[in-house]
């Protein structure tokens, strides 16, 4: 167990930014929820997987529905509250501690604010080891965890339960109903023992996170080049570099979708690089060869400061670097590749991880 501050909170925003891979909502957002809620309840703390008891009840926190309504329709703090203290009602349990239910974004940071605020644990594990669009894409879903009961919360003060028969089922119904309720809403979602917790998240991610932000601000500080420090630490791989020169994004069904275009610099001179993306990144590809895809990681980062794009903050004539990261394991077993792999957002083709597209490209 160890303390979470403002110095931590700081750190973990710029990580979150970049395992989100452009999406899981603005993480300045989370950022300033988690710094107020620190500032006026002091730090969180933060427990290893170990250190849960098997039979805790633990529930991840998270905002849903598309990144950009965040930014315009800011939550109150109340509603993850609200949602969390329905859930105990129908479960009639005390819930021990929280945790993020994906390591991207402003989900990463919203667990900390809640914790602060009344006073639990955050778990130091999420459920993706990156954001996904949609509520089934975790690995709780794949160790066969339910996604309900969940609650959904809104800043109007409306609140509903789910029980629904499997994920998509809960993914598709909660969808609509946030579109209703707002375009985003807070949830308390896929309740889990302790012992479930162990067998299928993704452990340290918080701490990753962390480093992460830690490793950028220290390469700036002695003068390294802190895209290649976390290229280091990630086990990741430069994609592509160059200027964005045209990007399409519209709020569709609950998400953001749309398609940048980046213009080749440097090495990349005379090439274009494609970014396709659903709330998250899903597939960068050239006019000859695809260059990362889903469930592997695609980010971005601004070339002159290291620093993480998220879908919404791109913008034409930002110098950028696309990076691609190896997902978890999980992700690449076949369930994992059936849930969220190249073929369930529609492209045809079958997933190949980064590194074979890496050594095929000859990079």
């Amino acid at each position: 167990m160890r303390l979470i501050g403002k110095e931590e909170i700081e750190n973990i925003a710029i990580g979150a930014a970049l395992l989100g891979t452009g999406g899981g909502g603005d993480p300045f957002v989370g950022k300033m929820m988690a710094l107020q809620a620190i500032e006026e309840n002091g730090p969180v703390k933060l427990l290893s997987v170990d250190e849960v008891d098997d039979n805790d009840l633990i529930v991840p926190s998270a905002m849903m529905g598309a990144p950009t309504v965040l930014v315009e329709k800011l939550a109150s703090g109340d509603e993850a509250l609200k949602a969390f203290n329905a859930l105990e009602e129908v479960l009639n349990k005390k819930i021990k501690a929280t945790m993020p239910i994906e390591a991207g974004g402003v989900n990463s940071l919203l667990p900390l604010a809640l914790a602060a605020s009344v006073g639990l644990p955050v778990v130091d594990a999420d459920g993706m080891g990156r954001a996904f669009p949609e509520l089934q894409m975790v690995t709780f879903y794949l160790h066969d965890v339910s996604t309900t009961p969940m609650v959904l919360a809104d800043e109007k003060g409306n609140s509903m339960v789910l029980n629904t028969v499997n994920g998509k089922w809960a993914e598709d119904i909660a969808r609509a109903a946030t579109m209703v309720m707002g375009g985003s809403v807070m949830n308390a979602i896929y309740p889990m023992s302790g012992k479930q917790v162990k067998a299928s998240s993704i452990y340290h991610s918080l701490t990753l996170e962390e480093n992460i932000g830690k490793v950028i601000k220290e390469a700036k500080a002695n003068k390294q080049n802190p895209i290649e420090e976390v290229l280091q630490l990630l086990g990741g791989f430069k994609l592509f570099t160059g200027k964005v020169t045209d990007i399409e994004r519209k709020t569709d069904g609950g998400f953001v979708r749309g398609k940048a275009t980046i213009e080749g610099l440097d090495q990349n001179k005379g090439e274009q690089c494609y970014l396709e993306f659903q709330n998250e990144n899903l597939m960068a590809k050239t006019d000859h060869e695809v260059l990362c895809m889903t469930p592997d990681l695609i980010c971005v980062m601004d070339t002159d400061t290291a620093l993480p794009f998220t879908t919404e903050g791109l913008r034409y004539g930002a110098r950028t670097t696309v990076i691609g990261i190896p997902a978890d394991e999980k992700w690449r077993t076949e369930k994992g590749i059936e849930v969220a792999g190249p073929r369930y957002f529609g492209y045809d083709q079958d997933f190949t991880p980064v590194e074979q597209l890496i050594r095929k490209a000859g990079k």
